[in-house]
């Protein structure tokens, strides 16, 4: 009899410069990727593609949904191992809805003041975006 896709796993590894967030067996993983959402199951073709801001869902073998939230980084993928190297990863569980509120305020106030340098609008821009992501990853799993 055939096996299921789904009953396939694969190794899952997050890291990010501070710690692996993640090594465990998965049965399915979503990244964003920076052209749109990528679904990788046991067996992918290789791949390396850029992440954008988004959420990581790491599916055990168990049905277990796991959500990290990704700044940015990228992803590598080869027959059996799903490699996410993240500038920034934390569970969408501890992020905080009133200190992103206020940090998104604070950017907010900060771009304002930064209007005749560029370079610094660009920065400030690129935060804002991050935090507005954060936000979104909290209200899809409300």
């Amino acid at each position: 009899m055939a096996e299921k896709l789904t009953d396939k796993t694969f190794q899952f590894e997050l890291v990010s410069p501070e710690r692996i967030l993640a090594s465990e067996e998965a049965s399915m993983v979503i990244v964003p990727g920076g052209e749109g959402e990528l679904g990788i199951l046991a067996d992918h073709a290789p791949l390396l593609s850029s992440l954008r801001p988004g959420v990581v869902s790491v599916t055990s073998p168990s049905g277990e949904v796991r959500r990290i939230f990704v700044s940015g980084g990228f992803v590598d993928v080869t027959g059996d191992l799903c490699a996410v190297l993240a500038e920034e990863a934390v569970n969408v569980s501890d992020l905080d809805r009133e200190a992103l509120n206020e940090k998104l305020k604070n950017f907010e106030d900060d771009l304002g003041f930064s209007k005749d340098d560029p370079s610094k609008t660009a920065h400030i821009q690129k935060n804002i975006d991050i935090v507005r992501a954060k936000l979104a990853a909290l209200a899809q799993a409300a």
